[in-house]
Parts: structure tokens; sequence; C-alpha cells
């Protein structure tokens, strides 16, 4: 894949992962509520943090490439988000996103993935992307039904995270979708 991709937004840059976002991220990771819906289970050391970075980092150069920005505001780190698994014989890739619970309910994280569909659409040429999400994460369904995803069905004890398995909603959007929510402003 080419140089990483920084996007910008009115409020947001979204930008490359690097070793000083650990606190951060270890913060955001660590908290066993926000935790819950993310498919891992919380983070107990800053060590697991930095290796994820890395893990984020060496996406980049998988035969089934991803990229996954920090997204940072006002000069701090408050989460990341990604798109992953790409298919490029298919066009297709899942997303993932997480938000420090300080900056929930402002709109950042919605801000966040129009950036961050717009260039899966445009520079990875998607047809198809997709979203595995707990059935009771109600804040990431309505953000990703907003941002015009539709939901296909569910994946039964598709995830394990805290010693149980969990039942996952599948939620899609097409390339014509985002184009048509884009240019009739839906």
């Amino acid at each position: 894949m080419s140089p990483f991709p920084t996007l910008h937004t009115q409020r947001l840059c979204l930008r490359e992962l690097v070793a000083n976002d650990a606190p951060a991220l270890f913060d955001i990771h660590s908290d066993a509520d926000s935790m819950r819906w993310f498919g891992a289970d919380a983070m107990t050391e800053l060590a697991q943090a930095q290796a994820l970075i890395e893990t984020f980092g060496h996406w980049r150069t998988q035969p089934n490439p991803g990229t996954r920005w920090g997204i940072e505001w006002e000069g701090e780190l408050i989460g990341s988000c990604g798109l992953f698994k790409w298919n490029q014989k298919w066009n297709s890739c899942a997303l993932a996103c997480e938000l420090a619970p300080d900056a929930r309910g402002q709109g950042l994280m919605s801000e966040a993935m129009q950036a961050m569909l717009d260039w899966g659409f445009e520079q990875m040429q998607l047809h198809r992307v997709e979203a595995w999400v707990h059935p009771q994460n109600t804040a990431s369904l309505k953000l990703l039904e907003r941002l015009g995803f539709k939901a296909e069905g569910t994946l039964r004890d598709a995830g394990f995270w805290n010693g149980q398995r969990h039942d996952l909603g599948v939620l899609g959007l097409l390339s014509h979708e985002w184009l048509n929510r884009k240019t009739t402003g839906i």
C-alpha cells in the first residue's frame, strides 16, 4: 500500500497511530465498560496497547491489508477507526472503531467514519463495507444506520470475549448507497 493516508475533517485529524499513542489507547482499551462491545477483553497492561499499535501498523503489509487511523481531536488521541480484511478481488472490507467515553455524543465518530468511508470507496474502490456489531450496542447500531448501513442478519456465537460467546449483527453498506446518500444528502 502507499504511504499512510492522513485525513482531515472540520474538527479531526485521522492519522497513523504511533508509539506515543499507547497511553491514550490503553486508557480506552482498559475501560471494561467501553470494551464490553468491542470484541476483546479489556487491557490490563500498557504493553498490550503498544502491541496493538504495532499490529495496526502491520495491517498495511498483509495480503488482505487494512488501515487503522488514530482519531485526533484538539491535539489528543480520542479513539481509532479502520478498514481491514480488504478483499481486493471482491472490493470489500470490514470496519471497526472505538472512542473514548469523554468524546462520545458529539458526532466525532460520525465525522471520522464519513472521512474514512469516503477514502475507502474512492481510494480502495470498495463496493462493500461491513460491520459486525453486538446486538445490544445501540450507539454503534444507530451510528451505522445514520451512515446508511443496512442490517443483514446475525452471526450466532461469532464473538468470544470476557469468557462468553456473543451473537453479532452484520450490517453492510454498498458503494452506490454511499454515493446516493452523499449526492441526495440523506
